[in-house]
């Protein structure tokens, strides 16, 4: 998701005693945290979402196929939806062709829904949730999420759904935990003609009907968190043309763009296909290659749903930093990312969720380096040095969406990775980088989902171990496991300077820095008693003078 300024929204939920074993705690207008016992002993495998939308009135209808492998002996489903719209009906599917209703609940955003017998581990279950009403319409899209109703400038009807930190429970029911990915989903939108859904994964087909709407029928192929499922509506014009990647097939790539804005739109493209062209060189072949590469424009500033990311920079280079035009449209270059850092590489939790943001953060200063060289990036990485370190960007304890976003994931997590480098070189800091991506070449060479995959800030400081041959434990507790930042003690007596870490409950801290007399650089270890270097001349020689150590 973009940048911005950290959002609270306090909303309290209150469950009934008897059944909050069942339904768990997190509030309704939240997402992820700890799993109750019964969303915890489900596997989902395949969604099947069907709805129509009535843009007039604003309100969607339809229903909702689950298929899960049962992990846990089981005699309660729970899905998650937004209290705001109304559950018709719940059915067991027992085979091709039989339904049974089954008793439900829905309450606090939890349908509790009563099976027809208890489900041992290894069997499947599938269900039908039939919904309908007028979703939540999102005050602050896409920070604070739902549905938006909006109109182009021509007047037609402009929709877009946005859930990340509220979750995708806001429009659809949804095991909404950030751990589980369907292996793959079925999207069928019913809208009103001349409008046209640009949803995830590959367009199957359109149905046209007699009343002058149609069905777009989308595939998603491969895993998908279940907040990057999105919505977008509009008299899109479409742009499309085929990128080879560097695993030597070819995909395509296609931008849903607006009337008003096609020539645009059209200008951007070469931009979008160079910024894939980078991604690629640094972290291995774009992964939902099988369905396509999308851009959507939306009425709200961005997001990163799978293969069709959001895209509402109005072609303003400076949309997402703060104005500033850096050469690039940093709003598409971030969001992209997020296709390899969160789409690919997912957090289990989101309390590693820095590993999304970080990660796409520090890879547009990387991308000025490819462009224009050091000082380019260097330039990029020092505009970033704006956060304030009241929360640890990792922690240890489990997290909700909302939770973790108190936390600067964003720039600190950018700046842990620009001193990671410079501690690690270049050489293995990039290897570091790309294994994260793909662990082995055999998963570069698929493009079938089979390289998507969830895992922790430790699955990264084990890559970054492996690779260095070094213990990386300090640097990680001290960057991401808590929020203090250590302090360089400098002193200069005599000609000594005299150098010392000092570090949040004694931690250690054995970073080395770059010291520069004169036109002579030298790296100087710091032991933990500290050091001193005498100089010749009147003037001290520069500590850690291109700014490459996050430090106070």
């Amino acid at each position: 998701m973009v940048n911005t300024q950290t959002f609270l929204l306090s909303f309290s939920l209150s469950c009934l005693l008897s059944i909050t074993s069942v339904i768990g705690q997190t509030d309704i207008l939240d997402s992820g945290g700890k799993l109750s016992g019964a969303q915890a002993s489900v596997d989902v495998k395949f969604y099947d979402l069907s709805l129509q939308i009535n843009p007039d009135e604003k309100h969607i209808s339809g229903k909702l196929m689950v298929e899960a492998t049962i992990v846990q002996p089981l005699s309660e489903f729970v899905l998650d939806l937004d209290s705001l719209l109304k559950v018709e009906m719940v059915r067991q599917i027992t085979s091709s062709k039989s339904f049974q209703n089954v008793p439900f609940s829905h309450i606090n955003g939890k349908i509790v829904i009563s099976l027809i017998h208890t489900f041992q581990p290894g069997e499947s279950i599938k269900l039908e949730v039939w919904y309908g009403g007028k979703p939540r319409i999102a005050p602050n899209p896409p920070w604070e999420g739902g549905f938006t109703f909006a109109r182009t400038p021509s007047g037609a009807h402009w929709i877009a759904t946005s859930c990340q930190t509220n979750g995708a429970d806001l429009w659809w029911p949804v095991k909404d935990h950030v751990s589980d990915e369907p292996d793959s989903m079925s999207i069928n939108i019913r809208v009103p003609n001349p409008l046209v859904v640009a949803s995830n994964g590959k367009l199957t087909s359109i149905e046209k009907h007699s009343d002058s709407t149609s069905t777009y029928h989308w595939f998603v192929s491969t895993p998908i968190n279940v907040y990057n499922v999105a919505l977008n509506i509009a008299p899109y014009m479409v742009i499309d043309g085929k990128m080879r990647s560097v695993a030597g097939d070819e995909f395509p790539v296609v931008f849903y763009a607006l009337p008003e804005d096609v020539e645009k739109a059209k200008k951007l493209f070469p931009e979008i296909i160079a910024h894939v062209q980078f991604y690629e060189k640094y972290l291995g072949p774009y992964p939902f290659r099988r369905d396509k590469y999308g851009v959507a424009q939306t009425p709200h500033l961005g997001m990163e749903h799978q293969t069709i990311i959001a895209y509402g920079a109005k072609f303003n280079n400076g949309s997402m930093t703060g104005g500033k035009d850096w050469g690039f449209d940093a709003l598409h270059h971030h969001e992209l990312g997020h296709e390899w850092w969160g789409n690919l590489v997912t957090n289990a939790d989101w309390k590693d969720m820095w590993i999304h943001e970080g990660f796409c953060s520090y890879m547009q200063a990387l991308y000025q380096e490819d462009r224009l060289g050091k000082e380019a990036y260097l330039e990029y990485i020092h505009g970033m040095r704006r956060f304030t370190n009241v929360l640890p960007i990792a922690p240890n304890e489990v997290k909700t969406a909302k939770e973790i976003y108190r936390a600067p994931i964003y720039n600190k997590g950018a700046w842990t990775l620009h001193t990671l480098r410079y501690l690690l070189g270049d050489k293995t800091f990039f290897k570091v980088l790309r294994k994260m991506a793909y662990p082995n070449a055999e998963m570069e060479a698929t493009s079938d989902g089979s390289a998507c995959r969830f895992v922790q800030t430790s699955d990264f400081i084990k890559i970054c171990e492996e690779e260095s041959g070094l213990n990386l434990t300090w640097f990680f507790d001290i960057y991401v496991r808590q929020a203090a930042l250590p302090v360089l003690e400098k002193t200069i007596e005599n000609n000594v300077l005299f150098l010392k870490w000092k570090t949040p409950d004694q931690l250690p801290f054995p970073m080395p820095v770059s010291i520069k007399t004169g036109k002579e650089w030298k790296r100087i270890e710091i032991p933990s008693k500290g050091i001193s270097i005498p100089f010749d001349g009147k003037e001290a020689p520069m500590v850690d003078p291109e700014g490459w150590v996050l430090k106070m």
